[in-house]
């Protein structure tokens, strides 16, 4: 009985001591997706910018703006991809 009542203490220690630092983590994890977020909005909004002064003919001005969008794409999966990761540890 004695041996159970120290190993259920030493059990509610490791928790107790070992809360703050998944606490900690995910902290950091919301931190990281939400300046991925504004990162994001920034360069779209840049883009944005870039394509309404483009002044270098239709098809360039065309070829400029998919360019963008495919890489606007490809950062949000990217950001996506380590949220999921982040959420399932």
């Amino acid at each position: 009985m004695n041996k159970i009542v120290k190993l259920l203490v030493i059990g509610g220690l490791v928790a107790l001591i070992s809360s703050p630092v998944i606490a900690a983590e995910t902290l950091q994890e919301k931190k990281e997706a939400v300046t991925n977020d504004v990162t994001r909005d920034a360069k779209k909004k840049i883009n944005r910018i870039e394509e309404a002064a483009c002044t270098d003919g239709d098809a360039k001005c065309a070829g400029q703006k998919a360019k963008n969008r495919i890489e606007e794409a490809g950062d949000a999966t990217k950001d996506k991809a380590k949220e999921l990761k982040n959420k399932a540890d």
